[in-house]
């Protein structure tokens, strides 16, 4: 909140210059850099909003470029123009949560370039809109973290320290609530803390050499963490109640992480069991590359590269996503260009917004939209629109700056904060109230997108959903045959755990979500939410195999083995309803 605050800083300098428009793509930057800034480590910023400004200042270009060439040309260019980047931008943002950020950022300012009247030529929007968002960027650099040790220069590693102790943490709370009803809830958060520390840990680096012996340790002690992880969650499928000092080993790890030290003395071993002993071994490589000042450098990417993200964004999951944002881009425009309302660029702006998967079901995104909006408008409309300009006009800006990080908490409090900001700014821009066109406009966009966003899409409805189960299945298919075939790799067999049980994450996140549309676009769900349980208990009964000792070519004992079988079929059976 107090970088939000100060993102202002640009804005008022613009303002005290007596150029204010130079500082509307500024604070537009910054906004849109708050709104993705959320908790995590420093070196994360750099991709979570270092990608998206830099798409948004893109989309800024275009557009301004797009409407200037279009200007005096058919009415149907602008429409048109939208919609096909739109579907390019849909497709992409499937991909993931920063691809989202980029996707939006890109269509949101590519419609304000097209649309808000500054006297700046694109390429200077473009850059003011990069200096708003760099700016709050440096700010998330430079000012300390509540609650952190102090430590050494700019760049400590205070966020991926936090994400490793937290796998720990997580850890030992799963080993509590083992044979209680409480384990499953708890697996999926190790799942939830190990994908946390994983994406920190791959971070951009800041600078080559920066830390390198400190980081290399917090590496092997994420890495110390995978063994543990696995024991923990075959402990928990084997469904036992635990001995209470069973958690403290991984409690006093984590508590190592934050302070950097040593883990001192961790219980006596349990080794009763191919569990318990898989967990007190684990135990005593972590005590080692936790005494050790430093350590090996874990891959903490198992995929990626150029060619599968193509694969998703262009597959039938972001074919579908992108159809909707290009409707819903072209459509909207056109209703805003016959309004001839000095504001058109509202409408299809709001409808990038609320036509993302990411915010929730669409009825209930579009319910919180409009009264968020409605609220905004009157708060500001009481409390800034009558003053006179610019001064109630910055200190608005800076105070719904502060607030946005805490309003991302929900939707409607969101669209509230953010309808306040940009009307302010369209008061510094030069341009005359319009909080009621605000509401008008996005009254609109709620309906347009509501329509569009349930129109049947031949081939193409609940794709998103079979993509994320299929992904899912095949990954863990790719883990099983190496539990089976290659138990002495441990290395390979953590990462494929990992992507396991993340595939998993992200396929019950895509039924979650389905599962609270309206039937239009909710699907066979019943069907779904089977599907991925057989999938959970596939994945922990092979991560109870994998546990198992297995000298030379022996096979799994007998009790596991009857049981995988049990899973598999009552998958191809999940698979059957699915269809």
């Amino acid at each position: 909140m107090v970088r939000g605050a100060l993102a202002v800083l640009p804005l008022l300098v613009a303002v005290a210059a007596g150029r204010p428009s130079v500082g509307v793509p500024a604070a537009l930057g910054a906004m849109l850099a708050g709104i993705n800034d959320r908790p995590g480590s420093r070196r994360g910023a750099v991709t979570r909003l270092g990608l998206p400004a830099t798409a948004g200042a893109a989309g800024l270009l275009v557009g301004t470029w797009v409407s200037t060439a279009g200007a005096g040309g058919p009415p149907w260019v602008l429409p048109t123009a939208l919609g096909a980047l739109g579907l390019v931008a849909g497709a992409l943002s499937s991909t993931g949560p920063v691809a989202s950020a980029c996707g939006t950022q890109l269509l949101v300012a590519a419609v304000i370039g097209a649309g808000m009247p500054l006297p700046e030529p694109g390429p200077v929007r473009a850059g003011l809109f990069l200096a708003g968002a760099g700016w709050l960027l440096v700010l998330r650099f430079v000012l300390p973290s509540p609650g952190t040790p102090a430590a050494s220069g700019p760049y400590r590693l205070d966020g991926e320290r936090e994400a490793v102790a937290a796998v720990y943490r997580a850890v030992a709370e799963l080993l509590r609530a083992a044979g209680s009803a409480q384990a499953p809830t708890r697996r999926a958060a190790l799942t939830a803390a190990l994908d946390h520390a994983q994406d920190a840990l791959s971070a951009t680096r800041l600078r080559r050499h920066a830390s390198s012996a400190a980081e290399r340790r917090l590496h092997a002690q994420y890495a110390a963490s995978l063994p543990l992880a696995e024991a923990a969650t075959a402990l928990a499928w084997a469904g036992d109640p635990l001995p209470d000092r069973i958690a403290e080993g991984p409690e006093r790890l984590a508590g190592a992480v934050l302070s950097g030290g040593s883990c001192g003395p961790l219980p006596a071993p349990v080794r009763e069991g191919a569990g318990l002993r898989a967990l007190d071994d684990a135990l005593l490589r972590a005590a080692a590359d936790f005494d050790s000042r430093e350590g090996r450098r874990l891959r903490t990417r198992g995929r990626g590269g150029l060619a599968p993200f193509l694969r998703r964004a262009f597959g039938a999951a972001g074919l579908e996503y992108g159809v909707r944002v290009a409707l819903c881009c072209a459509a909207s425009t056109t209703v805003a260009l016959s309004l001839r309302h000095d504001h058109w660029y509202w409408l299809p702006a709001t409808a990038v917004f609320l036509v993302k998967p990411d915010l929730g079901p669409l009825a209930s995104r579009v319910l919180c939209r409009a009264a968020g909006t409605v609220v905004g408008a009157l708060v500001f409309g009481v409390l800034i629109g009558p003053l006179p300009a610019p001064v109630p006009a910055v200190a608005a800006v800076a105070v719904c700056g502060a607030l946005i990080p805490f309003a991302t908490r929900h939707f409607a409090a969101q669209t509230a904060v953010v309808t306040v900001l940009v009307l302010s700014l369209v008061l510094l821009s030069g341009e005359p109230p319009a909080a009621v066109g605000r509401v008008v406009e996005s009254l609109l966009a709620c309906g347009l997108v509501l329509v569009i966003g349930h129109l049947p899409l031949p081939g193409l409805r609940g794709r998103s959903v079979r993509a994320a189960l299929g992904e899912a299945e095949e990954a863990a298919h790719r883990y099983l045959r190496h539990v089976l075939d290659h138990p002495e790799d441990l290395d390979r067999r953590w990462a494929l755990r990992r992507d396991a049980y993340r595939s998993l994450a992200v396929a019950r996140t895509a039924v979650d979500l389905s599962a609270a549309e309206l039937p239009p676009l909710a699907g066979r769900v019943s069907d779904a939410e089977a599907f991925a349980d057989a999938l959970e208990r596939l994945i922990d009964t092979v991560t109870a195999c994998a546990v198992q000792p297995r000298d030379g070519g022996a096979g799994l004992p007998p009790g596991h083995a009857d049981r995988l079988h049990a899973q598999l079929c009552a998958l191809d059976t999940a698979r059957g309803a699915r269809g």
